[in-house]
C-alpha cells in the first residue's frame, strides 16, 4: 500500500473542522473542486468514504470520525515538533461521553474511574437531553451515553444498552428530620418529600408504593435534577427520594442520613453505545465485563 499523502489528510482535516467545503476552499484560497479532488483521493487510498452529504451539509462517516481523531493527533504532534524539540507529553486518546444533565455526578465519577488520571486519555464530557445525546451517538460525536433507562426500541437505529448498575432508592434527609427512628409509613405521613418528576421510573414506583400504603405525602418539591435534589435535602427542605450514591459524601460525613429503603424501587444506570465497525477501544476499559442487554436494537 502506498504511503499516506499528508497533504490530502490536511485538506480533509480542514474541511472536517470547518464543516463546510466552500468555507475551507475560500480560507485556503483554492477552488472547491480542487479540495474535493484531494479528499476523494484520500478516500480512495483509505478505502472508506469520509463524508456523507445530507442536503447541503457534510457529515463525517464513522471512518471519517476515526480519521479525524488520528489527523488531530498527527497535526498536533507536528505543531509540537515545530515549537520545541523537547517532549511535552504523551499522545492522548480522546473518548467522548454524554450524560443526561439530571444524572448523578457521583455515578459519572464511578463510571469514569477506570480511566481517570491516565496520561494517555483525554475525557470529553457533554450533558444534554435524551434526544440530544442519542443524536450525538448517531452522528458519531459521542462514543457512549449515560442514562437511567435504555432508549426506546427502534429498528432503524442500532443502539446497544449496557446495564451498568442498579441502585436501591431510599428516603434521605438531615439528622433532624430523620430523628426518632420512625418507620417508613410514619416518615411519609409526617415529613414533606422531595421527588423526581413524574415521568421517571423512580417516581412511578414511589407513587405506586404510597398508593398501596394508602398515603398522600406532602410534596416539598418535584425536581428533574439529582444535584438539586441533593442540595434541597441538605437544606432540610424534606426527605429526598433518591439512590444513596447521589449523596454518598453527605451520608459519609453525617450531614444526611437514610430514613430507610423504599421497597421495590430502584434506579438503573445504562451506558448506551452504537453498533460501530470501529468502536473506541477505551470503551473496553469503561464497560469491562458488562454485557449488552437483550433489548438492544
Amino acid at each position: 500500500m502506498a504511503e499516506l499523502n499528508y497533504h490530502h489528510l490536511r485538506y480533509f482535516w480542514a474541511v472536517a473542522h470547518d464543516g463546510n467545503l466552500t468555507r475551507t476552499a475560500e480560507r485556503l484560497n483554492l477552488s472547491q473542486s480542487a479540495v474535493s479532488v484531494q479528499i476523494r483521493t484520500l478516500e480512495e487510498h483509505l478505502g472508506h468514504a469520509l463524508f456523507e452529504r445530507r442536503g447541503r451539509q457534510l457529515h463525517l462517516t464513522e471512518a471519517g470520525r476515526i480519521a479525524l481523531d488520528h489527523a488531530d493527533t498527527i497535526f498536533a504532534a507536528g505543531t509540537e515538533l515545530v515549537g520545541t524539540l523537547k517532549e511535552r507529553g504523551r499522545t492522548r486518546q480522546a473518548i467522548r461521553i454524554g450524560a443526561l444533565a439530571t444524572l448523578s455526578r457521583n455515578f459519572h465519577i464511578e463510571f469514569l474511574r477506570p480511566i481517570l488520571g491516565r496520561p494517555d486519555v483525554e475525557v470529553v464530557l457533554r450533558s444534554g437531553t435524551t434526544a440530544e445525546l442519542l443524536l450525538g451517538l448517531e452522528t458519531l460525536n459521542l462514543d457512549v451515553v449515560l442514562m437511567n433507562q435504555p432508549p426506546p426500541r427502534d429498528a432503524a437505529t442500532p443502539f446497544v444498552s449496557h446495564r451498568l448498575a442498579e441502585e436501591a432508592v431510599s428516603l434521605v434527609g438531615t439528622p433532624e428530620l430523620v430523628a426518632g427512628g420512625a418507620d417508613l409509613r410514619d416518615y411519609l405521613s409526617s415529613q414533606p418529600v422531595i421527588l423526581p418528576t413524574i415521568e421517571t421510573n423512580v417516581r412511578i414506583g414511589f407513587d405506586a408504593l404510597t398508593d398501596r400504603l394508602g398515603l398522600r405525602p406532602q410534596i416539598a418539591a418535584e425536581v428533574d435534577d439529582m444535584a438539586m435534589m441533593r442540595l434541597l435535602a441538605r437544606e432540610g427542605a424534606g426527605l429526598a427520594v433518591l439512590p444513596p450514591i447521589v449523596v454518598q459524601d453527605e451520608l459519609s460525613d453525617g450531614r444526611l442520613v437514610e430514613a430507610g429503603h423504599l421497597p421495590g424501587i430502584s434506579e438503573t444506570f445504562h451506558a448506551i453505545t452504537m453498533k460501530r465497525r470501529f468502536p473506541n477501544p477505551l470503551l473496553t476499559d469503561l464497560l469491562g465485563t458488562v454485557r449488552p442487554e437483550a433489548n438492544q436494537t
